[in-house]
């Protein structure tokens, strides 16, 4: 099977933003995580094209859409998505899903337009304000407080990109060859320009926004969810469907064995299955 991605620039209120189209069909939007881009669905998009029409941008700061210095809290991320699904592409109603960072920001995205989100996937992340202390799984999400801290991380990793963001391709999946050279050497490309590492630790830094954004929401999401955790090594696990049932009146769940945080990569067939079993 092949597919024909296509590459578009869209010009919004405070950044250009890139992201990639497929398929045809009804509209599904597909949003990575750090420190991914849109690169990291391409083979679910392999297997949805036929289904969907597919829509990937690269988020606020991340892969080759503009790093401006603000703006990097969950709900103005949604917001550029929103601008560019409504505004640039015309499309009133869709289904989303995001990963990691993109699944907080798919959230984000249905809370503030239940009428026009027709589904939510939310995979391998749990949902700040969701009531619950964040899990540190004996420690493994020590990055979450390290990012957070101003400067020094930018001082610490910069010019020992491929030894940081390496490491946790290499361990933060179920195999440690999961994550092919050929997507390193992608993300490598992103991650090694100017304001690259200020605009994805930025992410971590806006999280207490987040909280306080998502506890002000009155009530639960009406929008139906699926949650997706992986299920070995540094997966979330059945952790994804505990946090979103704390903010979302429906919620199917999926547990992807063999597989750690990075599902769309370690695991796209089941993932993509588990999408079109949803999105119905």
């Amino acid at each position: 099977m092949t597919v024909n991605i296509e590459h578009h620039y869209a010009h919004l209120r405070d950044l250009t933003m890139h992201y990639v189209t497929a398929g045809n069909g009804k509209p599904l939007v597909l949003l990575h995580g750090y420190p991914q881009s849109w690169y990291c669905w391409r083979q679910v998009i392999e297997l949805l094209q036929d289904d969907y029409y597919i829509i990937a941008p690269d988020l606020r700061g991340l892969g080759d859409t503009t790093r401006p210095w603000n703006g990097y809290d969950k709900k103005t991320i949604a917001a550029d998505v929103w601008e560019l699904l409504t505004e640039h592409l015309g499309i009133e109603r869709f289904a989303v899903a995001g990963h990691d960072w993109g699944g907080t920001v798919a959230f984000a995205l249905a809370a503030d337009h239940q009428d026009a989100v027709t589904h939510l996937a939310v995979v391998d992340v749990a949902i700040p304000g969701d009531g619950q202390p964040n899990i540190g799984q004996g420690g493994r999400r020590w990055h979450h407080t390290f990012l957070q801290t101003p400067d020094l991380p930018e001082a610490l990793i910069e010019g020992r990109e491929q030894h940081y963001f390496g490491w946790f391709f290499t361990n933060y999946g179920y195999r440690p060859d999961c994550i092919t050279p050929e997507a390193v050497s992608e993300y490598m490309r992103n991650l090694t320009t100017p304001g690259s590492l200020r605009a994805g630790f930025a992410y971590y830094r806006t999280v207490r926004q987040d909280v306080l954004d998502n506890e002000a929401r009155q009530g639960k999401i009406t929008v139906p969810s699926l949650a997706v955790g992986g299920a070995n090594g540094w997966g979330r696990g059945p952790e994804v469907a505990k946090s979103l049932r704390m903010m979302a009146e429906t919620v199917d769940e999926v547990i992807v064995d063999e597989c750690g945080h990075w599902v769309p990569e370690e695991q796209p067939e089941a993932l993509a299955k588990a999408f079109k079993d949803f999105f119905v």
